[in-house]
C-alpha cells in the first residue's frame, strides 16, 4: 500500500485504529486467505523484546516527563498501545517509545501493542507525523527528519509539507537551520537560543561568527530584532556604520529646523550635501507670508549693524 492511500497527510490518528475490534469470521473458502499480516489487533507483548526504531526523529527525551507518564501508568496502565513492526528477533518501535520507556521506568513486563508492516519509509513519517503532533521535536531533530525524507526517500519538499500538515515555505525554513555551525544548532536544542535567533544567524557563513553571536545573544539576551540589526551590521559594517551616522544627523537637524521654525513662524527644511554643506528651504503660503519673512530678516540684520 502507497503512503498517499494511507493517509499520511491527514495525521496519525488516520493511520491507526482507535480501538480494536474483533474482525468478522471469514467464510470457509476465505479462511486460507485470512493471516496476521492482515488483520490489526492488539497484544501483549514482552517489554524486552521491544527496542526503538533506529529512524526515530526524536533523539531527546525529558526524563521528568517520562517520569511523570511512568506515575500515570502505574495507576492507570498503558492506555494507547505501541505500534510494533516484528523484525527477526524482536519488535521495533514505529510508534510510542515515549510511552515504551515510561512503562519500563513504572516496572511493567508487558504493554499492549497493534503489529503493523510498514515500508521504511512509511515508518519514517509515521514516526515524524507523531511527534509533531505532539510538538516533541525540537527544531534540529524536526529538520533532520524533514532532510531525511527528502534525500534518502526522494521526496519534493511540498510532498513533505502535505505529508505533515506544514506549509513547504514552513519546511524550507525548517531545513535552513541544519546549515547553522553545530555547536549553535545544541545551543537550539538547548533552548539557549529561540528559532528565530538561530534564522537570523544563516546569513553568516562563518561558523565561529555563529557561534561567537550566538553566545552574545545568550549573555546580553538580545531580542530576536536586536540580533538582526546585529548581523547586518557585521555582513556589511560601513554600510551600518553610515546608515547610524545618517540617523545623527537627521536627529541634529530636526533640532535646527524645530529652532528656526520658532524663530521665522514658518515650516524649514535642512537638507544635507556633504558633511559640511548643505541648504536651508524656507516654505511660504502667500505674497504676504513671504513680505513678513523678508522684513523678518532685515529687522535681524538691522539689528547686526
Amino acid at each position: 500500500m502507497s503512503a498517499s492511500s494511507r493517509g499520511l497527510g491527514k495525521g496519525l490518528d488516520s493511520m491507526i485504529p482507535k480501538k480494536v475490534t474483533k474482525p468478522k469470521e471469514p467464510k470457509q473458502d476465505e479462511k486460507k486467505k485470512t493471516t496476521e499480516e492482515n488483520v490489526s489487533r492488539e497484544t501483549l507483548i514482552n517489554i524486552n523484546q521491544i527496542e526503538p526504531n533506529k529512524s526515530q526523529p526524536r533523539k531527546n527525551f525529558n526524563e521528568d516527563t517520562i517520569q511523570e507518564l511512568a506515575d500515570s501508568i502505574k495507576i492507570y496502565g498503558v492506555i494507547q498501545p505501541l505500534i510494533l513492526q516484528k523484525r527477526d528477533k524482536y519488535f521495533e518501535i514505529i510508534a510510542g517509545e515515549r510511552r515504551w520507556r515510561a512503562a519500563k521506568v513504572a516496572g511493567l513486563k508487558e504493554v499492549p501493542a497493534i503489529i503493523k508492516d510498514y515500508s521504511s519509509q512509511e515508518i519514517v513519517e509515521i514516526a515524524l507525523i507523531e511527534n509533531i503532533q505532539r510538538e516533541d521535536l525540537n527544531p534540529i531533530e524536526e529538520a533532520i527528519a524533514f532532510q531525511k525524507l527528502i534525500n534518502e526517500y526522494k521526496l519534493k519538499q511540498d510532498e513533505v509539507a502535505e505529508r505533515v500538515s506544514k506549509s513547504r515555505t514552513a519546511i524550507a525554513n525548517s531545513m535552513r537551520l541544519l546549515k547553522l555551525d553545530d555547536r549553535v544548532q545544541q545551543m537550539l536544542i538547548d533552548d539557549m537560543i529561540s528559532s528565530g535567533h538561530a534564522r537570523a544567524l544563516i546569513t553568516l557563513e562563518d561558523g565561529d561568527l555563529q557561534h561567537q553571536v550566538a553566545l552574545k545573544i545568550f549573555d546580553e539576551k538580545l531580542s530576536v530584532r536586536e540580533t538582526e540589526k546585529l548581523v547586518k551590521k557585521l555582513l556589511d559594517p560601513v554600510k551600518e556604520d553610515k546608515k547610524e551616522k545618517d540617523n545623527k544627523y537627521e536627529f541634529i537637524y530636526k533640532n535646527i529646523e524645530e529652532k528656526i521654525k520658532e524663530i521665522i513662524g514658518s515650516k524649514v527644511q535642512v537638507k544635507q550635501k556633504t558633511e559640511d554643506k548643505g541648504k536651508i528651504e524656507i516654505e511660504y503660503y502667500s505674497k504676504e507670508e513671504l513680505e513678513r519673512i523678508v522684513e523678518l530678516f532685515q529687522t535681524i540684520r538691522q539689528k547686526q549693524n
